[in-house]
């Protein structure tokens, strides 16, 4: 999953990133609002973090221009401890929800994985395919009942495709969500780890859907 954070304060920027790293994400940032306005309009995005107290452009008004034009990715507000005019105007901006600081970086990361997951969604952690289920809060895959152990990417790349049980998913899309910008978008990876998902669970989650992508099996039944 694919985020974009948007906060000024370089250590707080930094700290967010990491933990945000070490949970599975890859994370873009940046630290004023005319430059995270640009990459949220440009880029695609499973999520954003925003901080309200930007220089250039204010959070406010750069959720107000995303939603003005048409762009839904969901957005997690970060407004100041006793900011409630600033959590009104922020959800009224079309905001899905809000973290204060301070704030305790593990609320962050389950109200992003719950922002995920309801934009897809998906409404329960546990996210079923057949006898495969993946938990977001874990990061635990198993089939029927047994763990299976995948490696940071592979269970990536499923639990991106499992947000998106429906839909046909591109090798572009697929890079474009689990690798930062200076990825090699023309190596084989994609299908190297696909092939590795298969084998390990070694049932036929994944379909190749020829010249279009990837989709969940059970998606065409």
């Amino acid at each position: 999953m694919r985020l974009l954070l948007i906060e000024d304060d370089p250590d707080l920027s930094r700290q967010m990133k990491h933990v945000l790293e070490n949970d599975g994400y890859v994370v873009d940032t940046s630290f004023d609002g005319e430059d995270g306005h640009f990459l949220g309009e440009t880029e695609s995005y499973d999520a954003i973090v925003l901080d309200l107290g930007l220089p250039v452009i204010d959070g406010i008004s750069v959720l107000g221009k995303w939603r003005k034009a048409g762009i839904s990715t969901p957005v997690l507000i970060l407004t100041a401890r006793d900011g409630w005019s600033e959590k009104v105007a922020g959800l009224d901006a079309g905001a899905d929800d809000y973290v204060t600081k301070p704030f305790k970086i593990e609320e962050v990361l389950a109200r992003v994985r719950a922002l995920i997951r309801r934009a897809a969604g998906q409404a329960s952690p546990e996210l079923v395919c057949g006898v495969v289920t993946l938990n977001t809060n874990s990061s635990k895959v198993t089939v029927d009942g047994m763990p299976v152990r995948l490696t940071a990417q592979e269970y990536k790349l499923l639990a991106y495709m499992m947000h998106h049980p429906e839909k046909i998913i591109s090798r572009t899309e697929l890079t474009e969500h689990l690798y930062d910008q200076d990825f090699d978008r023309d190596s084989n990876t994609i299908e190297v780890f696909v092939t590795r998902i298969r084998k390990k669970l070694g049932v036929p989650i994944i379909n190749t859907i020829r010249g279009l992508g990837y989709q969940l099996a059970n998606a065409q039944e």
